[in-house]
């Protein structure tokens, strides 16, 4: 279960962008980005600028060859600003120098004079002003407006997530350089090889098979260089094309964060309606998207809200609404979970509201409403393997339900300024793109003559192991070493019309096609040694541990020579293969359909201790029930349910994106943006594994881990809010993410405080 690259990490052998050698003559180049968060540009000077020391050239809009528009989805985007500006750090200009320093000094000798004006920072405003993405959208199931009469309670409220920066290890960056025939080469921090050449042959007016685009690995993406790492490959492509240089741009931490966009903060208005008996009849809700000041993937990540509108329950009656709205902040785009955590926060925080009506609590209303087999989903898919409940009994078995609960009443009782807090969180989250045609891969293997194996595949490596798991995949098909097995950089010139590594999917897709190589090649080296051993029933040949077997009998055949054999009779020891998720399909004029090929399930315990003195809570207790399928590597899938458990607490507790009145970004070091450390972490934290599930669907029998578990985190807010109401029964949680100590302290004392408002004299 060793991983090789957290191996290569550790020891600094692991080579990411900024440490590669740099061509001979590479020129660097840095950002000139708008200043204000709306208005129109006048005029623009770069004298001054370009009469600065080591300046070779600065670019604008009117130097792209092509058409200057990068958008995705939607070409609402474009790569420099040439008539106005939407957002705080826009790119407008691109200085090119003969080192980093140069360029950003000449950077800030640029003048520009601009037209103010008034920009829209809440998406609710901007909804009010019909500033929109694209048209709202609606998945509905059964007739709400019926089921109102049938419920004993209705509960009414609204709910907010906030935004959360990706802060990867490495910022973005791109090194792209020019080659004979007019092509260009470009080493990208990217998730989305393909999306960087496209959006590249576009700008820079040639074709595809003219750009080639080359990712090692990825010092951490998180979504964040799903699609917006695009840009800034694209910048130093058009300045090695323009130069007939090499060009390098890495941004610096705060400029990445000033300039790029985060997870969507969603403001959203929920109505749910219950029977006596805790059965969940109805649920309305509207989610207002703060896309930003452009499409790039919100119009995908506001359906994958739709999609996840009700989480792990079934509700028979759901109308729910996504409003896509644009603002004058930075083009807010993918992040882990891609808009299935906003959508989980709002039910829970519905869910919380009713048993706070109620006089229950609210794994109750949890327990009561979970997804059973074939129960409908609100876009039509059904359930199939469905271990909803399955994970949420066997967390109760191993966690002595009952018991947990009577010890954290009595610490309650027995404590005046420490209360304990708890709660239950069930996921149930899709495993596809959302995006039908996405769902595809391909893969090439080699075996050379030696038995060693090269594999490729379009998976970026980002720190998920999916190196080490494809690695995997080819030494048991082929039944060797896994030290025989190597794998390729990806690369646009050996896997073309990739999708990105996202939804994660990227071990199942990558996994299939690999799987599906691999056995063109075995069924060939079998068929080539039958012949040879005068045997007709392939069957009876198998390779198992390097060797040859012939009825389960070692022969004289190593994997080596098997190999050497197999070469010399002129048969083909590479092969390309292809992958397409089966059964799948969404119908968009309707929105019903099977979207995902299976689901995750698992339900996760957490527990807070706080502080009600000082506001300050710690996690002290995580458990959880994961549904992996058959894991590929236990040790890698506990280590990415950790990861993104951690992750998920980040988002709904301290981390906390804050943009001034004017639209700029004062979280933007991490002096001012507060991320989970080591203190931070749980002090206990126990991911134990299903057992007995299979997933037909999966690799192996695996399922998808990179997503799914960071929702246990939305957990982590409800315990808070549950210990908080152990101090002050009244207290009204507002639902509003994330709970800072801030936050904790003002709910804890927040009629003293309107009572005695603080004073602040000069004397203070």
């Amino acid at each position: 279960m060793k991983n090789y690259d957290s191996y290569q990490h550790v020891r600094g052998e692991s080579l990411f962008l900024d440490d590669l050698t740099s061509p001979e003559g590479v020129l660097h180049a840095a950002i000139f980005s708008s200043p204000i968060a709306h208005g129109l540009i006048k005029t623009i000077d770069f004298h001054e600028a370009l009469n600065s020391s080591g300046v070779i050239a600065i670019l604008s809009a009117k130097d792209i060859p092509g058409e200057n528009q990068i958008g995705g989805i939607i070409p609402d985007e474009v790569l420099l600003a040439s008539e106005k500006v939407d957002y705080i750090g826009q790119p407008i200009a691109l200085v090119i120098a003969d080192s980093y320093l140069n360029a950003k000094k000449a950077s800030n000798k640029i003048k520009i004079n601009l037209e103010k004006l008034p920009p829209i920072f809440d998406p609710r405003e901007a909804f009010r002003n019909n500033s929109l993405i694209i048209p709202s959208r609606t998945f509905e199931i059964g007739d709400v407006e019926r089921a109102w009469k049938s419920c004993d309670l209705i509960i009414e409220g609204t709910a907010d997530s906030g935004g959360q920066e990706h802060l990867y290890l490495e910022t973005q960056a791109a090194l792209a350089y020019p080659q004979e025939g007019n092509k260009i080469k470009i080493i990208s921090s990217t998730q989305s090889p393909t999306a960087v050449q496209r959006t590249t042959a576009r700008i820079l007016a040639i074709k595809m098979n003219q750009v080639e685009v080359d990712v090692t690995r990825l010092g951490g993406g998180f979504g964040g260089k799903e699609d917006q790492a695009t840009a800034w490959a694209v910048m130093a492509a058009l300045g090695a094309y323009k130069m007939k240089a090499p060009v390098k741009l890495v941004l610096k931490r705060n400029d990445d964060m000033r300039m790029t966009g985060k997870r969507h903060p969603y403001s959203s208005d929920f109505k749910i309606g219950l029977t006596n008996d805790l059965k969940i009849l109805a649920y309305e809700v509207t989610f207002y998207q703060n896309a930003g000041a452009a499409a790039d993937l919100s119009p995908a990540i506001l359906e994958r809200t739709l999609f996840h509108t009700t989480n792990s329950y079934f509700i028979p009656n759901v109308k729910a609404t996504g409003i896509s709205c644009k603002t004058n902040l930075p083009p807010n785009t993918a992040f882990r979970g891609f808009g299935g955590p906003q959508a989980m926060f709002v039910i829970e925080s519905a869910i919380f509201k009713a048993a706070e009506k109620l006089g229950v609590d609210p794994f109750e209303i949890q327990e009561k409403n979970l997804l059973n087999e074939g129960d409908e989903f609100p876009f039509g898919q059904r359930a199939e393997n469905c271990n909803a409940r399955k994970t949420w009994n066997e967390l109760k078995r191993k966690i002595n339900f009952e018991k947990t609960k009577v010890n954290i009443r009595n610490f309650n009782q027995e404590n005046n300024l420490i209360k304990k807090g708890f709660a239950l969180m069930p996921i149930c989250f899709g495993i596809s793109f959302t995006n039908t045609l996405m769902n595809q891969a391909n893969a090439l293997v080699h075996i050379y003559t030696d038995g060693s194996v090269g594999i490729s595949t379009a998976a970026v490596e980002m720190g998920q192991g999916v190196n080490h798991k494809l690695r995997q995949v080819a030494a048991e098909l082929f039944s060797i070493d896994l030290e025989k097995v190597s794998i390729e950089s990806t690369n646009t010139t050996r896997s073309a019309n990739t999708s990105p590594t996202a939804a994660s999917s990227a071990a199942d897709l990558n996994g299939k096609a690999l799987e599906n190589a691999c056995r063109i090649i075995l069924d060939r080296i079998i068929t080539n040694i039958a012949r040879e051993l005068k045997v007709d029933d392939l069957k009876r040949l198998l390779i198992k541990k390097n060797i040859l077997l012939l009825d389960n009998k070692p022969t004289e055949f190593t994997w080596e020579k098997l190999i050497q054999k197999t070469y010399t009779d002129r048969v083909s020891l590479s092969a390309q293969a292809y992958y397409a998720t089966p059964g799948i399909y969404f119908n968009r004029n309707i929105n019903k359909g099977k979207a995902f090929a299976y689901h995750v399930y698992g339900t996760a315990f957490i527990e807070t201790a706080l502080d009600c003195l000082r506001g300050i809570y710690k996690i002290t207790d995580v458990k959880i029930v994961h549904d992996f399928g058959k894991s590929l590597n236990p040790v890698i899938d506990k280590g990415q349910a950790e990861g993104a458990l951690i992750q998920g607490l980040g988002w709904m507790t301290i981390e906390e994106v804050i943009y001034d009145e004017r639209g700029k970004l004062i979280t933007d070091t991490l002096s001012t943006y507060k991320v989970p450390d080591l203190h931070f972490t749980p002090d206990k934290v126990e991911i134990n594994f299903l057992e007995d599930s299979e997933n037909p669907m999966g690799i192996f029998n695996s399922k998808a881990i990179g997503e799914p578990p960071l929702m246990y985190g939305i957990g982590g807010y409800f315990a808070i809010a549950n210990a908080i109401k152990a101090f002050k029964q009244d207290t009204n949680i507002d639902c509003k993410a994330p709970m800072t100590p801030e936050k904790v302290l003002i709910s804890l004392y927040s009629e003293s405080i309107k009572q005695k408002p603080l004073k602040i004299t000069k004397e203070s």
